[in-house]
């Protein structure tokens, strides 16, 4: 290739990356610029916290709430921090490899005292049965639920103005046999647990919710409490309204929905709201979707510059962690700006990412840390082989 060409040819692909930024800075929403200034990381120490050796080995569905209410920046210095997790593995390792027995359990919660956090000051809870076994801490027994049903555990939040009660979604679980994928929500409860309670939480309240759907002919299923942004003072809001915005996933699209409630009438369903794309409405089936392509666990924090960065796992299960910058709790949302592809699945082709959310008061000032999980569609052999990949995994996402 001769000089002119070589000139020619750099100065189309300038052209062209200036091109793309300009298409990322006007977008069809006519936002304000979506460019941020951020870098990527990895943050081995968390994740290094739960690479255990025994007792709790991993697990999936990691959500974190601190337990006085306050969901900012560094917070957890000043307060316990209740973990909620899903399906979790009980047992021990030997040379990294899952050493004989060991026990599933459907859900798990865990406690981080205030301060600084290391592996001996994480506490793992599980319920136990008549014969001293390991069980899931929630178990459904509300009216609707069939023998063999069990919970995984949505996105959770102190309530202030409910006697400091900790609110948990949890999603109503069935088998189907399927061999991939061979489970199907079959409803929706808000778990209460009491201030005074502790794990394993033996004295909790189920409520049945409305904010589910099975799919049909003429619906798309959907459920809430994929992400709670509670938007109040006494919660650390930078520009608070008052309300609890409660976050759903609905149909293949992975449409993102929201609903809104007064934290004093968190338990009154007749008091909640949804955005229908134009007003809050109290007809859920009008619920309008926000965004698309989302996972169905994710974030939605302040930025510092008072816009919001919904954190997700594109489509539920590709690599790439994404981040839209909304105008508000309810957007609108810009385009997906990619935020780092997870290594597994190019590692091992049987693995697949999942989940990305961020964990607002375990980081620090100036970042944004976020966890994913890796799971697997060969799953016995992998996770008894590699036992350590399905643990969350961390990165921070700095300010520049």
């Amino acid at each position: 290739m001769n000089h002119a060409a070589l000139v020619i040819n750099y100065l189309v692909k300038r052209l062209s990356a200036v091109f793309c930024m300009l298409m990322l800075i006007t977008n069809s929403y006519g936002q304000q610029n979506d460019m941020l200034d951020f870098r990527v990381v990895e943050a081995p120490e968390w994740t290094q916290l739960f690479n255990r050796d025994s007792g709790w080995i991993g697990g999936d569905g990691l959500f974190s709430i601190p337990l006085n209410g306050v969901d900012t920046v560094e917070s957890m210095r000043h307060t316990e921090t209740l973990l909620v997790f899903s399906d979790s593995f009980w047992g021990s390792k030997a040379n990294g490899k899952i050493a004989s027995g060991g026990r599933m359990t459907n859900n798990v919660v865990a406690l981080i005292p205030s301060g600084t956090v290391d592996k001996e000051t994480i506490k793992f809870y599980s319920a136990h049965d008549a014969d001293s076994q390991r069980t899931a801490v929630f178990t459904p027994s509300t009216p609707s639920a069939e023998t063999g049903n069990y919970y995984w555990l949505g996105d959770g939040f102190v309530n202030r103005e409910k006697g400091n009660t900790t609110y948990l979604f949890a999603y109503r679980m069935k088998n189907t046999g399927a061999k991939v994928f061979g489970f199907k929500e079959c409803g929706n409860v808000l778990i209460a647990v009491d201030e005074n309670d502790r794990p394993p939480f033996a004295r909790h309240r189920q409520l049945e919710t409305p904010l589910f759907a099975e799919e049909s002919a003429n619906q798309e299923a959907y459920s809430f409490g994929a992400g709670i942004l509670v938007n109040t003072a006494w919660a650390g809001a930078p520009n608070p309204d008052g309300y609890v915005y409660v976050y759903g996933v609905r149909g293949g699209a992975k449409d993102l929905l929201v609903a809104r409630v007064l934290p004093s009438e968190m338990e009154d369903f007749e008091q909640w709201a949804y955005w229908n794309g134009k007003d809050w409405d109290k007809n859920i089936q009008h619920a309008a979707k926000l965004t698309s392509n989302v996972s169905n666990e994710l974030s939605i924090t302040p930025l510092p510059d008072g816009r919001f960065a919904l954190i997700f796992q594109k489509n539920g299960i590709e690599p790439l962690i994404g981040l839209r910058v909304g105008e508000s709790p309810i957007g609108p949302f810009g385009p997906i700006i990619p935020v780092f592809e997870c290594p597994e699945p190019a590692r091992k082709k049987t693995l697949f990412a999942y989940n990305a959310k961020a964990h607002p008061h375990l980081s620090k000032k100036g970042e944004l840390l976020i966890s994913y999980h890796v799971n697997s569609f060969d799953f016995l052999k992998d996770f008894s082989e590699e036992p350590d990949t399905f643990a969350p995994k961390f990165i921070r996402l700095i300010w520049e």
